[in-house]
């Protein structure tokens, strides 16, 4: 026979509905949690886009191209940026790739493939441009 944690045959505790319960309301408990975590399982593009594009506006708004700057800058846009996303306390992985190109009438071809779960994981990409210089940045949020 097999006794329960409380001493009585485990039948018993099935019979009167014991686990039942105990079942159910962890089944209650749980899907409140889940709930509760419902709009952070999602990468947010948009609220990526804003705090994107605010940091290159704040680190590069009114910088002239300069090749022996550019790494510079790049590291500190993306160390910034990653800096920020991780602030938002969200359950998430980030990657951030930066370019920094001088405007020149030249060509950039760029592109990039991944293997996530599309009703969490994410990207943003972010273009941007002054007078001199093109900034583009991409933010992939993957759920952990």
């Amino acid at each position: 026979m097999f006794l329960s944690f409380y001493g009585e045959p485990l039948f018993a505790l099935l019979y009167t509905g014991f686990f039942e319960r105990t079942v159910a309301e962890y089944c209650d408990l749980l899907g409140i949690l889940m709930a509760s975590t419902t709009d952070e399982a999602k990468f947010n593009v948009e609220e990526a886009k804003v705090l994107v594009t605010e940091t290159i506006e704040n680190n590069l708004g009114g910088v002239v191209y300069n090749p022996t700057k550019i790494k510079s800058l790049t590291n500190g846009v993306v160390e910034k940026i990653v800096t920020q996303l991780t602030r938002l306390n969200k359950p998430f992985k980030y990657i951030v790739t930066c370019l920094i190109m001088q405007k020149s009438g030249a060509g950039l071809n760029s592109a990039s493939s991944c293997y996530w779960d599309d009703s969490s994981d994410g990207v943003c990409n972010v273009r941007w441009d002054n007078k001199t210089l093109y900034c583009m940045v991409s933010v992939y949020g993957l759920a952990i």
